[in-house]
């Protein structure tokens, strides 16, 4: 990869730790609430209709980035867990949505408050009050590249 002369060395060693760092703790955070009766595709299944009144096998096949068999097969398993159903589409009856069973919502905020408690465990922990205050600064600065 060619880097651009424009670009400072800060900047660039800044993006490179950034991402490594995001990486690995997406990863830990996601292996804190991980379930042991369904897989790390399912349980992202569950999080993305979180919040949604039911969306199609493809839409979540597209969003997943999996094919639409796939999803298929992913679906069929959370209904047999009974974690979502599949119910007809109030404005196009030939289509189903897909949404969470009242079970499957349980299951996600559960893993949200064991991913919560995970971190905050951490920081608590294995920070000083002076690093959690520069970890929150952090993200104010961070944030601010998520906007437009």
């Amino acid at each position: 990869m060619n880097e651009s002369p424009r670009l400072s060395p800060s900047a660039v060693q800044a993006s490179r730790e950034v991402r490594t760092v995001i990486g690995r703790l997406r990863r830990r955070i996601l292996n804190a609430a991980e379930a042991e009766d369904i897989t790390f595709g399912q349980a992202s299944v569950l999080t993305r209709l979180s919040g949604k009144q039911g969306v199609t096998a493809s839409e979540l096949a597209s969003a997943e980035g999996v094919r639409h068999q796939s999803m298929t097969a992913t679906v069929a398993s959370l209904t047999a867990l009974g974690l979502v159903e599949r119910r007809p589409d109030p404005d196009d009856g030939r289509r189903l949505l897909i949404a969470l069973t009242a079970e499957g919502h349980r299951r996600v905020e559960e893993g949200r408050q064991a991913r919560q408690e995970w971190l905050a465990g951490e920081l608590q922990e294995r920070c000083t009050e002076e690093e959690r205050r520069a970890v929150i600064a952090a993200m104010a600065v961070l944030e601010r590249l998520t906007h437009d």
